[in-house]
């Protein structure tokens, strides 16, 4: 960890981050675990290069770095967050980052939602907060799909493909024991406890997801998840109507786009087949998804 403090310290770490670079400095021991230890496998542009974001996950005084310790996120001199307790830094980062791309990135599609990969051609799981979207999403990565994204789904309005981003997975408070138990290959950062979300940790994205950050991907299915302790596998196809108005919901820009937007979206209609699934756990919707995967169009 020295040397990542060092390189924070003072020229920064850049990151790809979907269609931007971020470079990145702090001062916060948080930090430079959460980034050696979740994204060692990242590619390392030239910090001297240019890139799109600087983004600071700092002490808010000097006092502070040693009396009720708080960070501080700022990008390019905004400060868009409240402060939070030092020992969220590291989760502030990351939505910090979701943020920067959510607020940016306005020649894509942004969609709350997974996207995984597999043949060339993604699953998309679109769904509110504490669906289960990223525990799901995370078991399919263990099962061998490519991570394109756990949080922002970017579908490129020219193209019509998604834009890896293959950051770390975020995981939230029972699914951190979920994940961790699928098996030895799982590597989690710190648990970061007591947050607005509740205990919080990121699974690392895997190698060959990281590797392949240059290869979007055609979007091919859609699933809105809905996991319910004790519930039976219950799945459906929706109208396509009613999936529209979905994906309206769950677009961060939707309404800036406007006619790029709506567009956007009826392309996406065209090309996926859609799936509402309701579960009470990974052992039945894994190879229900699998089953509808494979099935001839």
């Amino acid at each position: 960890m020295p040397a990542m403090k060092e390189r924070l310290a003072n020229e920064g770490v850049v990151l790809p981050c979907g269609p931007f670079h971020v470079r990145i400095t702090s001062d916060l021991d948080e930090v430079a675990i959460g980034l050696e230890t979740l994204y060692a496998d990242f590619p390392e542009p030239d910090p001297r290069g240019f890139v799109d974001f600087e983004v600071r996950v700092a002490s808010t005084s000097p006092l502070r770095r040693y009396v009720r310790r708080q960070a501080r996120f700022v990008c390019d001199g905004r400060v868009p967050f409240k402060p939070l307790p030092a020992r969220q830094a590291f989760a502030m980062l990351e939505w910090g980052l979701n943020w920067v791309i959510s607020s940016h990135a306005h020649d894509h599609l942004v969609v709350h939602a997974a996207a995984i990969e597999r043949g060339g051609r993604a699953l998309m799981l679109v769904a509110d907060p504490g669906s289960g979207k990223s525990t799901l999403c995370a078991a399919l990565v263990h099962q061998g799909w490519r991570l394109l994204s756990d949080e922002l789904a970017l579908v490129n309005l020219a193209t019509g493909l998604l834009t890896p981003i293959a950051r770390p997975v975020n995981l939230k408070n029972r699914s951190i024991d979920i994940v961790r138990a699928l098996g030895p290959g799982v590597q989690i950062g710190p648990v970061c406890t007591d947050t607005a979300k509740g205990d919080v940790a990121h699974m690392r994205p895997p190698a060959d997801s990281v590797a392949a950050l240059q290869r979007p991907a055609r979007p091919w299915m859609l699933v809105f998840p809905h996991y319910q302790e004790g519930a039976d596998l219950a799945v459906r196809a929706p109208g396509k109507a009613h999936a529209f108005a979905e994906m309206v919901r769950h677009s961060f820009n939707f309404a800036l786009l406007a006619g790029d937007g709506f567009r956007s979206i009826g392309r996406l209609m065209d090309q996926v087949r859609v799936f509402d699934m309701r579960y009470g756990a990974l052992e039945q919707v894994l190879p229900e998804i699998q089953r509808l995967w494979e099935m001839p169009r």
